[in-house]
């Protein structure tokens, strides 16, 4: 698209509005209109445009007719800017306008205030709209205030602020008075009871489960929901308020993260108790005494919560999940991450073995390394059986006999045809450390390109014979300008990589690096020893790259029975018969 096309499709939604009280002003209107559109063509360079009037309508809110259609429009992609005579003919709040704004922004519009300068697309007019939402935010901040001190007033007086009522209780909406549910505060009772029997959160869900004494939603316990009820002081008659910060994340407790801890509110006595509280803080003591986290003991290498595989197993035998806790630690000091069947753990009824990091991580790692591996040397004359020799070389694959036909089929079909990698799915080439020279190399060559052209243009503007509009050299600047950016953005990512100097952080590049690091290990080494590899690399660096890669991993009393791939296409290995592999709770 040249210069005049990039110019000619640029439209503007030009906004005026005048209130009742400036309705005698008969020339108020087309005043607006006439100063917007001879701005819009002259100094913007929008020869396009469409005229949006409010008459006799108050900015303090949006509900003004022309306004909510002028929206509307701004959203189907019509408009490239909008453009207003004055900030306070779109809003007068500031909370109004920062919203529409933020909404422009993700829409790709530019906003411009004639009057003031303000344009969006210009350093100063996003300095000018940040001091603006300072204001919004302040506004928003009091405002929050306001009701934060009202809560915290009620709650001070023993009223229920509303939200969901604890199990355990009911909520009389005329009397407004808490008063504890029979039925439910039997149930509260046996879950302490049994706690303090078995001092194990799974032993008493296990229990309430099979005893069917099931919380209102008839769920499962789970030992998640059974440390809640243990935990909340609302069960010793107290309410503990202020202690989650709504604001990140929409109001939803449950997600939101804590306050610090000198500005929660304890109000004692606030309603009836279904336990003492003197019982509460001992059970709350031994729960504290049973946390891993207290535990001495040798130097781990996991991360904290950082489970590889978590997420991706799945039951072999009735089709749950698997979720992930803390293993034993080895005598290395390594402590992989253990996964059981969410249905064995809750109801004992699934006779799935458990497993661990142990045995998945060297398998699945090894068979994604021959993946890539046999991909990079696939030629026209591999056929099916050698290229299933390939993919099941290496000690760990020893007990498996075979893959089922019909997924190495699809692998094999789609790797001889060229169709292996999908939008959807990409599995990483042999990234080295050359190709990523060679890439710096000619982003390095393109900068230089894009900076020379960018200095003629300036001594073309400045100094040339015929002098270049403005509108067009500020087009072709930027252009230049974000190029370059783009290419320095680049080179940035790769002298990370070649440094493995980056945040942990940011996900979006790890998720990048992890490629260049991870296809280093897995196709220089001719098998991957897991437990090295874990002890050298952070775990969510081998986290992530296995979560781009595999979709779901199939677990039945210690044996991989199938590997997923993002791409759908699925591996179910077929084992020697008369072979028994140890699984880890027999050892």
């Amino acid at each position: 698209m040249n210069l005049n096309d990039a110019l000619n499709d640029k439209k503007a939604a030009l906004y005026i509005r005048v209130s009742t009280h400036w309705q005698v002003d008969k020339d108020s209107l087309p005043l607006q209109e006439n100063d917007l559109i001879n701005y819009a063509k002259y100094a913007l360079g929008v020869e396009k445009y469409e005229v949006f009037k409010d008459a006799g309508y108050s900015a303090k809110n949006t509900n003004r007719p022309d306004y909510q259609r002028m929206m509307a429009r701004l959203r189907t992609g019509e408009f490239t800017h909008l453009i207003v005579w004055k900030i306070d003919r779109i809003s007068r709040n500031l909370l109004d306008f920062a919203q529409m704004y933020n909404e422009l922004k993700q829409l790709g519009i530019t906003f411009v205030s004639k009057n003031e300068q303000f344009d969006t697309s210009t350093a100063m007019g996003e300095a000018m709209l940040k001091i603006i939402l300072v204001f919004a935010e302040l506004e928003r901040n009091i405002t929050s205030e306001r009701v934060t001190a009202i809560m915290l007033s009620r709650a001070n007086e023993g009223k229920w602020n509303g939200g969901h009522v604890p199990f355990g209780y009911d909520y009389d909406k005329t009397t407004k008075i808490l008063s504890v549910n029979p039925t439910e505060a039997i149930t509260v009772n046996m879950i302490y009871d049994t706690y303090e029997e078995t001092r194990s959160l799974i032993q008493v869900a296990k229990f309430m489960n099979e005893s069917k004494h099931f919380p209102r939603s008839g769920k499962a316990w789970n030992p998640v929901t059974v440390g809640i009820i243990l935990n909340n002081p609302f069960y010793s008659g107290d309410y503990l308020y202020n202690k989650h910060d709504e604001k990140k994340s929409g109001g939803n407790a449950s997600t939101s993260a804590l306050k610090k801890e000198s500005e929660w509110i304890l109000v004692k006595d606030h309603h009836p108790p279904i336990i003492e509280r003197e019982r509460q803080q001992a059970i709350k003591m031994i729960l504290q005494s049973q946390r891993r986290s207290n535990k001495g003991g040798p130097r781990t290498y996991t991360r904290v919560n950082t489970h590889i595989f978590a997420g991706l197993l799945k039951c072999g035998k009735c089709g749950n999940g698997m979720p992930s806790t803390i293993d034993r630690v080895r005598g290395s000091g390594y402590r992989p991450s253990i996964y059981m069947c969410s249905r064995r753990r809750r109801f004992n009824d699934c006779d799935n073995k458990y497993i661990s990091d142990v045995k998945v991580g060297p398998f699945v790692l090894n068979y994604i390394s021959n993946v890539i591996k046999a991909q990079n040397n696939f030629g026209k004359t591999t056929d099916i059986a050698t290229f299933e020799r390939k993919l099941l070389r290496g000690s760990y694959f020893e007990h498996v006999e075979s893959i089922e036909r019909i997924g190495l089929q699809d692998m094999y079909n789609m790797l001889k045809t060229g169709k292996w990698q999908t939008d959807e799915y990409t599995l990483p080439d042999a990234i080295t450390a050359e190709s990523l020279q060679d890439e710096t190399a000619l982003l390095s060559s393109e900068r230089r390109k894009k900076e020379r052209a960018l200095a003629r243009l300036k001594s073309l503007y400045l100094y040339g014979e015929e002098t270049i509009p403005e509108t067009e050299y500020l087009i072709e600047r930027k252009q230049l300008d974000d190029a370059i950016k783009q290419i320095d953005e680049r080179l940035a990512e790769i002298e990370k990589v070649n440094t493995l100097d980056f945040s942990l952080s940011d996900e979006e590049f790890l998720s990048k690096a992890s490629y260049f690091i991870m296809s280093q290990q897995l196709l220089t080494k001719r098998y991957v020893d897991f437990e090295k590899l874990i002890k050298k690399l952070d775990p969510k660096i081998i986290k992530t790259f296995i979560n781009s890669i595999v979709k779901k991993i199939v677990i039945s009393d210690g044996k991989i029975l199938s590997i997923c791939f993002k791409n759908g296409i699925e591996h179910k290995f077929l084992y020697k018969q008369g072979v028994d592999i140890e699984t880890e709770e027999n050892l």
